[in-house]
Parts: structure tokens; sequence; C-alpha cells
């Protein structure tokens, strides 16, 4: 379980910033909402984004 003072917890992480084409994949769950989100960081650009399911909503991790 995350420490108390971190809302956000890693529960996946692939990739290499030694290959810049494929950057870092991570899949971050807020423990507070339990809403899953994907993060994803190649040289100096990133971006994060909810996961969705086949519906269009949000993947939620039972906390």
């Amino acid at each position: 379980m995350a420490k108390k003072n971190e809302r956000f917890r890693v529960v996946f992480k692939e990739g290499s910033m030694i290959s810049e084409s494929t950057g870092i994949r991570s899949v971050l769950v807020d423990t507070e909402t339990g809403v899953n989100y994907l993060w994803i960081k190649s040289g100096y650009a990133g971006g994060l984004t909810p996961l969705l399911d086949a519906e269009g909503k949000p993947v939620i991790t039972e906390i």
C-alpha cells in the first residue's frame, strides 16, 4: 500500500530512456479515487491520460 502522503502509486512500468523511440510507460493509480492513468515520457516530452475501458469509462482499481 502507498504511504499516507503519496497520492499516486506506480503499478506498472516498462521501457527505457536509453531508447528515445520507446521512452518509459507507466500506469499510475490515484490512491484516493482508484482511477488509473497512463504516463508516457520520451526525451523532453511527456503525457498523462486516464486509462479507459472498451466503453470509454475510466478504469478504476478498488482501493
